[in-house]
């Protein structure tokens, strides 16, 4: 009886076992891993825009053809897939990949040079351009496949020569560097008149990339034009153009409506102009007798909030420091006054979009106030702008 028993016990467990949810988990690897999260660029099918690729940092290139209700990888097979840009030739299902994002980020990684795909990423080629490291833009002369135009912004923490607009003609056999600006400048953006493929423009960024700092602007920041495919360029920002040129030029972004009419989202590191803030707190703290104690709490916020002011300094922290006898009235003050006065005498310009009506020759600001709220102190990530 006992064995009996002892067996149907040992049927019930592994029934049990068996039926178990767990038995449902399977275990998935979670690291260590580096960010993918980044989308640098797309490439739409133009006669059928539910299918398109779409290119990550460092998570590498994705189809859909059901307007992204899934995808599937088709870089996997390939040297690395930290991606830069993409470009399709849609008639032949060709793929060109710019490898190594051009985010100047600590975790915006290096990449291999240009990869080009036949079969739709079932199989890769390095075209070359190695030592570039970070490839922003591919065109691909829909006319003649084998004339290709690469802009590459070249290494993140280093200087190299590997950098700038290179071009050929042989479908990447061979390449020739048709703009070199210099070995700490590289090219963040090219845009192509689409009626006449003669016509493009190119953005040059000097930046410095360290561990613990970034200078992300430079005077060898701006805008080339080329009118022969990309053979040779010519700057269109000198300093009477119109366009900012000085040492707080950041990244630049490009769109082109026609030959004559371009537009670009400049990433503009100069600073303000330093004239005194007539905001609320400027106006309470430079009364003639201001006791910050007898001040409402909620009428001090308000003007602390918008100063610009975090959440440490509230007015009931405020207060508690001069209760408290940590701090004289008349040295928070000062201090606010002070802090305030420094806040808005450093703020850099940010966001402008500038506009040029004659084909590069001249550019105007095209917008009257500060873009604020758009790009803070990260500019030099979402540079970009499109145009239709």
């Amino acid at each position: 009886m006992k064995q009996i028993t002892l067996l149907f016990l040992l049927l019930v467990q592994s029934a049990i076992a068996q039926n178990s949810l767990f038995n449902q988990v399977e275990a998935k690897n979670i690291g260590p891993t580096i960010m993918s999260g980044r989308v640098v660029d797309l490439a739409v099918n133009p006669n059928n825009p539910t299918e398109f690729y779409v290119a990550y940092a460092t998570g590498g290139l994705w189809y859909t053809n059901n307007n992204g209700t899934s995808f599937s990888p088709v870089l996997d097979s390939a040297e690395t897939v930290n991606c830069g840009s993409v470009t399709v030739d849609w008639n032949s299902g060709t793929i060109w990949v710019g490898t190594g994002e051009v985010n100047a980020s600590r975790s915006s990684y290096a990449g291999v040079g240009v990869l080009k795909s036949l079969d739709k990423g079932k199989t890769w080629e390095n075209l070359g351009l190695k030592d570039s490291h970070h490839i922003s833009r591919i065109w691909v002369n829909p006319s003649n496949l084998n004339e290709i135009v690469v802009a590459a912004v070249g290494h993140l923490y280093t200087t190299n020569k590997e950098r700038g607009i290179y071009k050929s003609i042989d479908g990447g056999k061979s390449w020739k560097q048709t703009l070199f600006v210099a070995e700490d400048t590289g090219i963040i953006d090219l845009v192509v008149s689409k009626n006449n493929p003669k016509i493009m423009f190119a953005a040059s960024w000097q930046k410095d990339r360290k561990a613990w700092h970034f200078d992300g602007d430079g005077e060898k920041s701006g805008i080339y034009k080329s009118e022969d495919g990309g053979t040779t360029w010519q700057l269109v920002t000198p300093k009477e153009s119109g366009f900012p040129a000085n040492e707080g030029v950041g990244r630049i972004g490009l769109a082109m409506f026609n030959e004559n009419v371009i537009y670009a989202v400049l990433d503009n590191q100069n600073k303000r102009p330093k004239a005194v803030s007539k905001n609320k707190l400027t106006v309470m703290l430079s009364s003639p007798g201001a006791d910050i104690m007898e001040i409402s709490s909620k009428e001090l916020n308000n003007a602390l909030k918008e100063s610009g002011f975090r959440d440490k300094y509230r007015a009931e922290n405020i207060k508690n420091w001069i209760a408290d006898n940590h701090m004289e009235p008349k040295d928070v003050l000062k201090f606010l006054s002070d802090a305030n006065k420094a806040l808005f005498e450093t703020e850099v310009i940010g966001c402008e979009v500038y506009k040029s009506e004659d084909g590069g020759k001249s550019w105007k600001k095209a917008n009257q106030n500060y873009i604020d709220d758009m790009f803070y102190t990260y500019g030099y990530y979402f540079a970009n702008i499109s145009g239709r």
